[in-house]
């Protein structure tokens, strides 16, 4: 089961494509912000709350499913899921009230986060540490084409039909991935009925993995990383499109751009990997990162800022992003076996807390200018350099001591 030859394309691709609906579902309606707030009768600020109650959904919502992927198998939770998706998606779609697509947004992130947990555990499951590494940089890959796709996506549909559409793309999108995890995904890991479901063993389960001191450093270092993306898809909407006066086309242009460099950052790090170690490439990609973002705040507050060097300096912070997540991800993963859905689940659900807090932040501080949103990545960025720098344990290696329960 560890060699990735057992393991084909189109299985890597289903893995991709579950990893990718939690950010399709947050990029392709990130265009519509303002159609959605003239619709609903509401603000714009108010209609971001739906994209932090996603994430707030995300991160609670993985949580639960952790130990329902050790205990059930990955598959059978995983599939209950995507069905709570579609069905959230379509309520999401014909509702007529801001407040209500705020809890619609939560109530469909519950469901997408299944495809996150999953395959993050199945890569675990199939593969081990070190291509671990790069199988999440494939994934990547896939992760990475949505900013590109999605608000283009989005803004056809707005364009044609209006932002209800949107929601009803996905619904139809999920419905083709469901349709492939039924047929053609291979179950990685059978039912264990010795895990209990009781609350007291699960918290158990998840103290051990959160004391864990490699998972404890690289999740949080890859989660506050990973905040500063989403502090980014907060307050880009209204600084591309209000501030810089681009459309809703130029805005997923440029989204597409700086995705790009995401894209191209991940599979580099696959050959980088040949020869560098997980956690080298790693620390120096934060140390880029939270250096960048620190150069950007400045510009920012000294009144100094364009949009194309605004546009430029995100390209270089998300590019560095793809070089941090696929490492930290593989790297707190190492130590975990049975507990890897488990382990899956708080790692998933500690970087969308996080995204959740970057993102309400930004919206928080909104002030009509550049600072919040940048000052946020900046202040991300540098917050997980520093637990990196001080959290420093000795990394799992090829063959590690599996933490069991």
């Amino acid at each position: 089961m560890r060699s990735s030859q057992r393991h084909g394309f189109f299985t890597l691709l289903i893995l991709g494509l579950l990893s990718a609906i939690g950010p399709f579902s947050i990029d392709m309606y990130l265009p519509g912000f303002d159609s959605i707030a003239h619709s609903l009768q509401t603000t714009v600020a108010h209609i971001q709350l739906s994209l932090t109650s996603f994430f707030v959904g995300i991160a609670s919502g993985q949580i639960i499913y952790g130990p329902l992927l050790d205990r059930f198998g990955r598959k059978i939770p995983l599939i209950v899921g995507l069905v709570i998706y579609i069905v959230t998606s379509l309520s999401c779609a014909l509702t007529n009230s801001a407040d209500h697509l705020i809890a619609y947004r939560f109530i469909q992130a519950l469901g997408s986060c299944g495809g996150m947990v999953a395959s993050r555990a199945m890569v675990r499951d199939f593969y081990g540490p070190t291509e671990s590494a790069k199988i999440f940089s494939l994934l990547m890959l896939v992760i990475g084409v949505s900013p590109i796709v999605a608000p283009t996506l989005g803004s056809f549909v707005i364009a044609h039909w209006d932002w209800h559409g949107i929601f009803l793309v996905l619904a139809a999108i999920t419905t083709c991935i469901l349709l492939a995890v039924i047929f053609f995904l291979p179950e990685s890991k059978g039912a264990n009925s010795n895990l209990s479901l009781m609350p007291r063993p699960i918290i158990q389960s998840y103290w051990r993995v959160f004391r864990t001191r490699q998972f404890f450093t690289y999740a949080f270092a890859g989660g506050l990383a990973s905040s500063g993306l989403y502090a980014y898809l907060a307050g880009s909407p209204y600084i591309m499109i209000t501030l810089y006066g681009l459309n809703e086309k130029q805005y997923g242009l440029v989204f597409a751009l700086i995705a790009s460099a995401l894209i191209a950052a991940s599979q580099l790090n696959r050959y980088l990997l040949s020869s560098h170690s997980s956690e080298s490439v790693a620390r120096i990609a934060l140390i880029v990162q939270s250096s960048i973002g620190l150069v950007l705040a400045a510009c920012c507050v000294a009144g100094i800022m364009n949009l194309f060097v605004m546009v430029a300096l995100i390209f270089l912070f998300l590019g560095s992003q793809g070089f941090v997540f696929p490492n930290t991800s593989a790297l707190a993963l190492a130590p975990f076996s049975e507990l890897a859905g488990s382990a899956s689940a708080l790692l998933g659900g500690l970087q969308m807390a996080c995204g959740a807090l970057s993102s309400g932040l930004v919206s928080y501080l909104h002030n009509g200018t550049t600072v919040p949103m940048a000052a946020v990545m900046a202040g991300c960025a540098t917050l997980s350099l520093f637990i990196l720098l001080t959290g420093s344990p000795r990394p799992v290696g090829n063959h590690p001591a599996q933490i069991r329960r």
